[in-house]
Parts: structure tokens; C-alpha cells; sequence
């Protein structure tokens, strides 16, 4: 089963001249997609909703075909030297999604054509920085694993990065549709990770996703097909019985991976945050969120691209980073914790 049929779809004319495009758009109307088109993936009119709540539901519906003008790369800490820009958005209703903050009251899944163009660039990008590695992370604004099936881009570029001396690729997914990507010839230079939470976080909050369970068996065959295999631990929440909760998360994915898997895994942790921004449009959407937004039990902090977030205080931040490192050293004592933020 696909796990995106959208509902529309948008293309830039010029995405016809690339063969991709063309691939997408015989497939989506042999599909019976309704397909339009529009002039800029930027700026796509006529995706309907007239409440927020609509607006975001048809947007999550809709994909957008285009040609990725701006081959200049962003960066992408802590996890990556730069962003990878193979897709925009995702198709899972999590109700905290920091994407809140840049995508707007309709946040449509955009895919790129010129896939060859941005992995070029990916290649200058790792001469100019040779004899140093350079790490791209391919999931900074999007999901792209639901989409795979109609782009084949993340296949593409794993192989890209395989024959990339000084160039390691990762990207991240809370979906499951891993089996076109078990065959193919990584040799050893992407990290292939999950987004998990507590089954608790889960169930309130992220909606149109895989369950944890889910999750973890995908992990398993990723591990089989020996690919570097890691976890986002993310968002992070500090609530009533957190530490049951989370601390059954990682028993489970314990119990989930076979012993060879469970040594090499990297984990990386990210805490709740939000910006005035996200909270806005958070509860434009989800107007009865439990999420937690109030900003008297944070603190501000300014982030890399500028703007303010609202952190959890330091104490919690240490109580919530010393029960992670001791209860990942507990279930994957060879496991390499890459950060906590």
C-alpha cells in the first residue's frame, strides 16, 4: 500500500522538461489524482479550506511538483553540515511539528525534479570542505519517506552517497515504507533513523503515523540490510509519568533489535520547544491541544536561524538528559549518544 495517495496535485510546468516530473505526472493520473498546475511551488493557490483546521487538513493532501531553484544549502546543526533539500513537508498531523514555525497554514508536501542539480551541488559542496567529511541531513523541513514512491529520491541519493569519498548522507522518518530501500547499495555512508516518542506522546500527538511498534520492526530490517541505524528521540516531553513512559519506550526498542544492531546505533535527544510563532498556528489547527505551550514554565532562547523558542528551564533539562543517558547506557551500552538539546 502507497502511504501518500494525495487527494491533488501541482505542478511547475518546468518540471515536465525533467524525467521525473514526467514519471510523477503519468503516475498520479493513471491514479486519478486531479493534477493542475501552477507557477511557482512557492506560492500554490487554489488548495481550499476556509477554517485553519481545513486549510491544514487539504494542504497535507495536496503535492506540489517542482524545480528547486535555490541550490544554496542551509545549515543544518547539530545534526548535519548542511540540509539536503530532496523534499518539503510530511505528510504526518503531529500536532507540535516545529515545521509550524516555516511553513505556514498550509504546509503542502513540495518534491523537487532536479534531482541531479541538487546532488551536484551536494558535490561541490564536499570538494570545497575535502579533505574534511561533509554530512548533509535530508529530512531538516520534511519527511520524505511517504513520498519515495512516486520520487525514488531517497534510493537515488543513498547510491549518490555511497561513491562519495569525503560525503555521508542521513535522514530521518516516523513511516515505515522501507522495502525499495533495502536493496540498495549504500556501502556504509547514510545513517538510516527513526523519530520515536512514548506510545503516550504518540497516540496524542502524532497523528497519521506508523505506531511505535511499527517503527521498531522497520528498524530491524534497516539494521539488516546494514545500514548505520540511529534514533531521534524527539520532542521530548517533561509530563506526569515521563519516565515510565519513555523509560518503556527504550525497553521495548531493546527487546525490538538483535544484539549486532543494538552496538553500532546512534542516539541523538531533543527536548520540547516551541516559538511564538508555532504556538500560533498550533492552536489556530488544534485549537483543543494538550500539547504543553505555556511560556511561564520556560525559558527563551534565541536559535540558530534567529528566531526565540521557549525552552524547558535547566533544571528539567538536566533531570530529563541524566535519566536518558543512564537508561540508554542501561539498554544499548555500546550505543553512541551524538547530543541532547
Amino acid at each position: 500500500m502507497l502511504p501518500f495517495i494525495p487527494k491533488r496535485a501541482y505542478f511547475e510546468r518546468e518540471a515536465l522538461n525533467y524525467p521525473l516530473g514526467r514519471n510523477i505526472y503519468y503516475k498520479l493520473q493513471e491514479m486519478g489524482v486531479d493534477v493542475n498546475f501552477t507557477t511557482s511551488h512557492n506560492k500554490v493557490l487554489g488548495i481550499p479550506g476556509k477554517t485553519p483546521q481545513e486549510a491544514y487538513m487539504e494542504a497535507k493532501r495536496t503535492l506540489v511538483v517542482g524545480v528547486r531553484k535555490t541550490l544554496e544549502f542551509e545549515t543544518c546543526k547539530p545534526s548535519a553540515h548542511y540540509q539536503l533539500p530532496l523534499v518539503t513537508s510530511c505528510i504526518g498531523e503531529c500536532e507540535y511539528c516545529y515545521l509550524n514555525t516555516t511553513l505556514g497554514k498550509k504546509p503542502y508536501l513540495r518534491v523537487y525534479v532536479n534531482l541531479d542539480e541538487i546532488l551536484e551541488r551536494a558535490k561541490k559542496y564536499i570538494e570545497e570542505r575535502s579533505p574534511e567529511v561533509t554530512i548533509f541531513e535530508g529530512s531538516a523541513t520534511s519527511d520524505p519517506l511517504p513520498v519515495e514512491p512516486y520520487t525514488g529520491a531517497l534510493k537515488k541519493t543513498i547510491e549518490f552517497f555511497a561513491i562519495q569519498e569525503k560525503g555521508f548522507f542521513r535522514f530521518v522518518t516516523k513511516f515505515t515504507n522501507i522495502d525499495s530501500l533495502l536493496d540498495a547499495e549504500h556501502g556504509g555512508k547514510t545513517t538510516f533513523r527513526f523519530s520515536i516518542n512514548s506510545e503516550n506522546i504518540i497516540k496524542k500527538f502524532e497523528h497519521n503515523t506508523p505506531p511505535l511498534e511499527e517503527r521498531i520492526r522497520a528498524a530491524k530490517k534497516v539494521a539488516l540490510a546494514d545500514y548505520h541505524l540511529g534514533f531521534i528521540i524527539g520532542p521530548i516531553f517533561y509530563y506526569p509519568g515521563w519516565k515510565y513512559d519513555y523509560g518503556e519506550m527504550l525497553e521495548k526498542l531493546s527487546l525490538g533489535l538483535s544484539e549486532s544492531a543494538k552496538k553500532a546505533i546512534e542516539f541523538e535527544l531533543i527536548t520540547h520547544r516551541f516559538t511564538a510563532r508555532a504556538k500560533k498556528n498550533i492552536l489556530a489547527v488544534f485549537p483543543k491541544t494538550k500539547v504543553p505551550l505555556d511560556e511561564e514554565e520556560r525559558v527563551f532562547k534565541f536559535g540558530q536561524f534567529g528566531y526565540g523558542k521557549y525552552v524547558y528551564p535547566p533544571d528539567k533539562m538536566r533531570e530529563l538528559k541524566e535519566f536518558f543517558e543512564l537508561k540508554i547506557r542501561e539498554y544499548f551500552p555500546d550505543a553512541t549518544l551524538l547530543y541532547f538539546v
